[in-house]
């Protein structure tokens, strides 16, 4: 008897390969599969302007790295003792507003020259809900708990959210003519819209990403919605809250976007990677015990056999880490 429902999902000609450069941009989904990825030792830059949860926030993100946008005092605003800017998450604010610009432009910077040798993006859009600021229209990726009078809560058409995209998506084949795209839905519920609004959102974003998939054969899409939703479908795969999928569900995701990006070699060096980075947080209740520092000796020897067989790997952080601590 089957007890989950198979979904089909179609390979890529090409797989993501180590040493190859991966942007992700997007919901908080987005920095689950970006962690897991990067604690595997790829080559990863993580939403350089936080999390992003509307297509139009994520598409200006990306429109402001091709060029680089460089912002300027009256890009931000003084809001609640800080200084903030609409278009970043919250981790950006801070009581020093020079300090805050400097921050915001280096992660322009770096996400400018990461993003034009990226081999891959991967987009996560979490919500067809657009936050705008009243009178001007302009839509926030945060609301930094602004009033509420602020804002006017928007429902983006779905051909809206077509057009931004198929318009960023050009620029970026100009700008970058080798980049691959990912495009996943968030699994995240966002039940303060509601379940039924919720629903509509989500289905906004899968019509619009279709017709993206469509348009350019450099697109692809990777079903994590689809996945948490429709195979797993049961509430013991969500957190406490009952909207965020837990460890086990972006577990199964994760294996899942790896049984289809990656081909076998890859997926071997990352078990070999995987059993590295165990031993680099492994904290000894002893160890000063000869058992403990063979087991040190050994986590080396595999470390610089890894990095031998693959030198696109970029293992020093562990070789220097279990040199120091083996005697």
């Amino acid at each position: 008897m089957k007890w989950m429902t198979d979904i089909n999902i179609p390979a890529p000609a090409e797989h993501i390969q180590y040493g190859e450069r991966l942007f992700l941009i997007g919901s908080c989904f987005t920095e689950h599969i970006g962690g897991r990825l990067a604690d595997h030792q790829f080559l990863t830059c993580q939403n350089p302007h936080g999390i992003l949860f509307n297509p139009l926030s994520v598409c200006n993100s990306l429109q402001s790295y091709l060029t680089p946008k460089v912002y300027q005092p009256t890009d931000l605003i003084y809001l609640n003792e800080l200084w903030l800017s609409w278009h970043h998450h919250s981790h950006f604010s801070g009581m020093d507003q020079q300090q805050v610009l400097d921050t915001i432009n280096r992660s322009q910077q770096n996400a400018h020259h990461f993003l034009k040798q990226a081999r891959w993006m991967i987009v996560t859009l979490g919500s067809s809900y657009s936050y705008q600021l009243v009178g001007t229209g302009q839509p926030v990726a945060n609301c930094h708990r602004g009033p509420a009078q602020m804002f006017n809560k928007v429902l983006l058409p779905v051909q809206q959210v077509i057009e931004n995209l198929q318009s960023i998506i050009g620029q970026l084949q100009v700008f970058n003519p080798t980049i691959k795209v990912i495009f996943t839905i968030s699994p995240v519920r966002h039940l303060r819209d509601g379940v039924v609004n919720n629903n509509r959102s989500k289905a906004r974003l899968i019509e619009a990403v279709h017709e993206i998939i469509a348009t350019f054969n450099h697109c692809y899409y990777f079903p994590a919605y689809e996945l948490v939703v429709d195979v797993l479908r049961d509430y013991r795969f969500y957190d406490v809250d009952l909207a965020h999928p837990n460890y086990a569900a972006t577990e199964f995701v994760f294996e899942k976007f790896c049984d289809t990006f990656m081909d076998a070699a890859t997926r071997k060096a990352m078990q070999e990677v995987r059993k590295l980075i165990n031993a680099y947080r492994h904290k000894p209740f002893q160890p000063g015990t000869v058992a403990h520092q063979k087991f040190l000796q050994q986590s080396l020897l595999k470390t610089r056999q890894l990095q031998h067989q693959l030198p696109q790997i970029d293992l020093g952080e562990l070789d220097r880490y279990f040199s120091h601590v083996a005697k």
